[in-house]
């Protein structure tokens, strides 16, 4: 049995339904708007029950289930977004995540770790890569160059147990095989993109 460590909780859940994006002269479809959820949300194979993905090719799919942020980088997009002039309000899910947690970051993280909730089990699978459309959902062309060079990215999560999830609940981490440390990733895919 796993003990849950109160050190990690998940602070708020969300989802979102495929929306039209305005980005300059185009309208793009993203899923990337986010809203909290009150009480348990189902956690099935492909994420979160009422969840929704524009583009699979990037985002969802079986290794990308559920999209997990820590809230302790939510200060650093308010000071990026007041530099720019811009409203400093950022509700959680606002960068676009399923799972806003609370101590733990992804220096911290291995792939093939497992989060532990009390009725389900989700794997570290690998980081975010930020695309355009973040850019436009923050206010700021460099918003997804800045999301990569100070490695505040989140990470993706597979479902190992399907159960259900909800704020407030605290976390266990059991580690995988500890070879390939999240962060590694997340570096390589940011020295090919950028």
């Amino acid at each position: 049995m796993t003990l849950l460590q109160p050190q990690y909780r998940v602070l708020s859940v969300q989802i979102g339904k495929v929306l039209p994006l305005q980005i300059g002269d185009r309208t793009v479809l993203s899923g990337i708007d986010k809203q909290a959820v009150d009480g348990p949300v189902t956690v099935n194979q492909l994420g979160l029950d009422g969840d929704e993905q524009a583009d699979l090719t990037v985002h969802g799919g079986l290794s990308k289930a559920v999209y997990a942020y820590p809230a302790e980088h939510y200060p650093f997009w308010r000071e990026q977004r007041s530099a720019l002039g811009l409203s400093t309000e950022l509700r959680y899910g606002s960068l676009g995540e399923n799972l806003t947690l609370t101590g733990l970051l992804e220096s911290m993280l291995y792939v093939g770790d497992t989060l532990c909730f009390p009725d389900c089990i989700l794997r570290v699978t690998q980081p975010r890569e930020p695309c355009y459309k973040f850019n436009a959902v923050m206010g700021d062309p460099k918003a997804a160059k800045k999301m990569a060079y100070s490695g505040f990215c989140g990470f993706y999560l597979a479902v190992e147990s399907p159960g259900s999830i909800m704020a407030g609940q605290s976390f266990a981490v059991e580690p995988g095989q500890r070879q390939l440390p999240m962060m590694a990733l997340f570096k390589a895919a940011k020295a090919k993109s950028w």
